[in-house]
């Protein structure tokens, strides 16, 4: 058992049992579990927290770009550019669409997709650009978007772990012309379940989106595109409808542990997370850098009942479900290199202070012995 849990839902439940219950209670009460007023009330409450456009909810986050690349119809085997260092989904997505993930590196310091390094993936079959939002901190989309308008190319946000996130305040979900959310439930807007959205600000879009999500049917027993069957369900839109309400408030949360962990640990040698001028970070994760002894901090830290956790070990290319995909033609040394130094730390909104102060004492800890 650890004494402080890499997540813990305890507490996030219990401060709003009684409003989740009235809310699934009101669902049951209904009888209307799939494409209800449920899920189209959260659609609207998410669209205006987005500030406008469309918002389909859809049964999870991977679903989410794969029904967001099938309803642009690409020609079969098209390349869809994304980082190296993601989580598994963002790639078998692309792939579940027909499509080919080619892997480019990624920046040292954000650890998000580098836009100097798109020109080494770029093919005649690059179509996509796939951006991940990594750990609450939004990629360059600025220099992604101007690489793509210059080479013809249609941006997907990911923005799985950044809701709320923001660049020069325009929130992340709203730059692009398709945008796929997932709301597993440890993300900053998670459902108890699983769940997930796309959002466009283009209503043609939106409509073929719901169309590929409902079994590609645009009238019942019509099914005239080809499509997934990927539909969020009425309970967890009521739970996530309950939850947006919190989202600011949460991330505001988020940023205040962030910044305990930055002042407890910021004359160590580590990296800490950064955010560029003008970025708004709302660490979905709290990740350093060691870079030396990464796993030996992690078994000090498990000993002292502290749960930590590594987004990601294996850079994409690196799974075996991927070693036959192309890579960037300068290699993928960045993402090689962060997997074996990269750390999570605890972070969501109920952790206390003092446990922080913890966890700050028990890396300190472990770097005063090593310097004995």
């Amino acid at each position: 058992m650890m004494t402080i849990p890499f997540n813990d839902f305890k507490d996030q439940i219990a401060a709003i049992r009684p409003a989740l219950e009235a809310a699934m209670a009101r669902v049951l009460d209904r009888g209307w579990f799939i494409l209800g007023p449920e899920v189209e009330a959260f659609e609207r409450a998410f669209a205006d927290y987005l500030g406008g456009g469309h918002v389909i909810g859809v049964a999870n986050g991977t679903d989410a770009i794969q029904a967001a690349l099938m309803a642009l119809d690409l020609p079969m085997g098209s390349e869809v550019i994304c980082p190296a260092l993601t989580a598994a989904p963002s790639a078998l997505a692309i792939y579940a669409a027909g499509l080919i993930p080619v892997f480019a590196d990624v920046d040292p310091v954000t650890y998000t997709l580098d836009p100097r390094r798109l020109a080494e993936c770029l093919s005649e079959r690059t179509r996509v650009i796939l951006p991940v939002h990594l750990y609450g901190l939004m990629a360059d989309l600025p220099a992604i978007q101007a690489f793509a308008d210059q080479h013809n190319l249609i941006v997907i946000e990911d923005v799985a772990q950044a809701h709320g996130a923001a660049i020069h305040g325009r929130k992340a979900g709203t730059w692009t012309p398709l945008a796929a959310f997932s709301f597993y439930p440890t993300k900053n807007l998670g459902a108890y379940g699983d769940g997930g959205a796309i959002s466009t600000p283009d209503s043609d879009l939106a409509a073929r989106v719901r169309a590929v999500i409902n079994l590609g049917q645009t009238g019942r027993f019509q099914h005239t595109l080809m499509g997934i069957n990927s539909r969020l369900d009425e309970i967890q839109a009521a739970i996530l409808a309950l939850k947006l309400a919190d989202l600011d408030s949460q991330n505001q949360r988020r940023q205040a542990i962030a910044q305990r962990y930055h002042d407890g640990l910021s004359d160590l040698p580590l990296q800490l997370p950064t955010a560029p001028d003008g970025y708004e970070h709302v660490y979905h994760l709290y990740v350093i850098r060691v870079p030396s002894g990464r796993d030996e901090l992690r078994a000090h830290l498990r000993a002292a009942g502290i749960g930590t956790d590594v987004h990601y070990p294996l850079s994409l290319h690196r799974q075996g479900a991927f070693q036959s995909h192309p890579i960037a033609s300068g290699g993928l040394a960045v993402a090689d290199r962060l997997t074996g130094e990269i750390l999570s730390l605890p972070m969501y909104p109920q952790l206390r202070d003092d446990q922080v102060t913890t966890v700050i004492a028990a890396i300190r800890a472990w770097y005063e012995h090593k310097a004995v």
